[in-house]
């Protein structure tokens, strides 16, 4: 399925932020006060590969889900290729494809060549034509023999390539990974950066993937560093893992000399 061509293809955060009520130990049960997620993110993101790194808890899933409205913003807005997710949220989930930590998220049929049957349904009527798409796409990631297999049989680093082809299959201009190299052991872990260097360079689609990974988070033009919900570091890659290797070194000496740590 072929995207419309956008003159400015971008992700696009403009003072977004993002809240969830707290409710405060010493307020009753109806009374609740708002924590912050994210304040106050703006970048403009155009690169092929970006990748987005910081602590457990620090903002990261959160911004991600952001662009393709599985959270919605609180504060400011998200833009995707120019259509504000807010408003027009349906379109932005055709253009942008969303691959989850733990695949099992997203395998939710008997084998995988189910699960990207299913992911076509909408897209393409014919049961025939469905099932040549599926395995092409199969096929194209490496799994093509793993299409009748239970999913229970398969490993983490199949289960993640198969989650995979359930988003690539719809064909999504943008793909969005949040930790996808969690689970793998090294051999899938390579595996799986060989293929999303493939899929920018031969399909054209862009990610935009989080990781705990420093070597994986260097696979790409740009990175963006999250720090208590804020955007602490955004530019070239080896620049923003030294920042943020700086900012956990600092923290560390923080807490032995038994000064607070600032809040989120």
């Amino acid at each position: 399925m072929a995207h419309p061509p956008m003159t400015d293809p971008a992700i696009v955060f403009e003072n977004a932020g993002v809240h969830v009520l707290d409710p405060a130990a010493d307020r009753r049960p109806d009374e609740a006060t708002s924590r912050k997620i994210l304040s106050d993110v703006s970048c403009t993101l155009t690169e092929p590969t970006v990748t987005v790194i910081g602590a457990n808890g620090s903002g990261k899933s959160t911004l991600l889900q952001l662009i393709n409205g599985l959270i919605p913003v609180d504060e400011g807005r998200v833009m995707v290729d120019g259509l504000d997710v807010a408003d027009r949220g349906r379109e932005v989930r055709r253009r942008v494809g969303f691959v989850f930590t733990d695949p099992a998220a997203q395998l939710v049929m008997p084998t995988p060549l189910e699960d990207v049957e299913l992911s076509l349904k909408h897209l393409v009527r014919d049961k025939r034509e469905r099932r040549t798409r599926a395995l092409a796409v199969l096929d194209e990631l490496g799994v093509a023999d793993l299409a009748e297999r239970s999913v229970y049989e398969l490993s983490g680093g199949q289960r993640q390539l198969v989650a995979l082809a359930t988003v690539l299959a719809v064909d999504p201009a943008v793909l969005v990974l949040d930790e996808p190299t969690t689970l793998l052991d090294l051999a899938n872990r390579e595996k799986l950066r060989g293929v999303l260097a493939d899929l920018v360079s031969r399909r054209g689609v862009r990610t935009i993937l989080s990781t705990h990974d420093l070597e994986v988070a260097q696979d790409a033009e740009r990175t963006l560093l999250i720090h208590h919900g804020r955007l602490h570091a955004d530019g070239a890659p080896a620049e923003v893992v030294a920042a943020y290797r700086a900012v956990v070194a600092e923290e560390s000496r923080a807490v032995e000399s038994g000064a607070p740590r600032a809040r989120e």
